[in-house]
């Protein structure tokens, strides 16, 4: 008897081997890529690790350097002085005590320059900004003739060290007797952070496109409330680095306070950290100390204020849709 066997089953049975080993063998290239191609992702994601691990680890002695400073700062100002004044550093105080700040507290003449202090900055401050804000946006909007040449003498000035300033400054303020007073104080503080004020504003009026002012105008809005609701919150970023800039500069200088005022009582707070040095006891390190961590304080928590708004106000004063 004979058994006849399908044709398709046939073909099946007897192709089926060959089909496999194709199949196989054309599966093993792409199985090979993908092996290759996870070992080459492998040796990036490793390559890209080897970098981070060594900026990170430079960012951290940078970081240690820096901050050195300021923890021996506060070390020191709460160590009394007999620790103080060891030949071996201690790095952490033994008996810490609040004497010094008291002692740094109670120093003669610290109200009173506080006060100095306190009037001098913020005048320089709000001048810096309104001044820094108008002129930003007159070199940034209008086109008038000499233009360039103002930019070009607010960079040089810029990049001019303040003791550069500081002869021809007195001999101008002696001459319009303004040396010894406030008014002085602060115009001499405006000439040196001003032309840092007007440069970092225009970036920002610079940054803003034209078609911001024109809707507002179609809207009916004047010039002045262009730039005071609409412009102006556009540049608070600006605003607020130049006001963080002319505080730095206004609270932190000595040697412009020191030159130009005449009067004790009208002396500064960096002017008054001086006075723990003396030629009879020495430096008293920890009182000074003391009193750095009380002058450093405003500088930070006005920094800490200012920072919330830094970023928010990116984003204010959009267009309306």
């Amino acid at each position: 008897m004979t058994t006849t066997v399908p044709t398709g089953v046939g073909a099946s049975a007897t192709d089926g081997p060959s089909e496999t080993a194709a199949a196989a063998d054309s599966a093993t290239p792409a199985s090979v890529d993908g092996t290759a191609g996870g070992a080459a992702s492998v040796r990036r994601q490793r390559r890209r690790k080897k970098p981070r691990w060594v900026s990170n680890t430079i960012a951290v002695v940078f970081s240690a350097v820096w901050i050195f400073p300021v923890y021996w700062m506060v070390n020191t100002a709460f160590k009394p002085r007999s620790e103080s004044m060891t030949s071996t550093p201690l790095f952490l105080p033994r008996n810490p005590t609040l004497d010094n700040f008291v002692v740094a507290v109670t120093q003669s003449g610290f109200l009173v320059n506080l006060r100095n202090s306190a009037v001098v900055v913020v005048a320089t401050v709000l001048l810096a900004i309104i001044l820094g804000f108008f002129a930003a946006a007159a070199l940034s909007r209008f086109r008038f003739r000499g233009r360039r040449t103002i930019m070009i003498v607010i960079l040089a000035v810029q990049m001019l060290p303040t003791t550069a300033l500081l002869i021809p400054l007195f001999l101008i303020f002696n001459s319009l007797g303004l040396l010894g007073t406030y008014a002085g104080l602060v115009l001499a503080y405006i000439a040196t952070v001003l032309p840092f004020s007007i440069w970092v504003m225009r970036g920002f009026f610079v940054a803003i496109p034209m078609e911001v002012e024109e809707a507002a105008q179609l809207d009916g809005a004047n010039t002045w409330q262009v730039l005071t609701r609409i412009l102006f919150p556009l540049v608070a970023p600006g605003v607020i680095a130049t006001s963080i800039f002319a505080f730095i500069a206004a609270w932190n200088d000595y040697i412009i306070a020191y030159t130009f005022m005449k009067d004790q009582s009208m002396y500064t707070l960096p002017v008054w950290l001086a006075s723990f040095v003396s030629q009879n006891t020495g430096t008293d390190s920890g009182g000074q100390m003391a009193a750095s961590v009380l002058f450093s304080l405003p500088v930070v928590v006005f920094f800490v204020i200012i920072q919330r708004n830094l970023v928010s106000g990116m984003s204010a004063g959009a267009v309306k849709g």
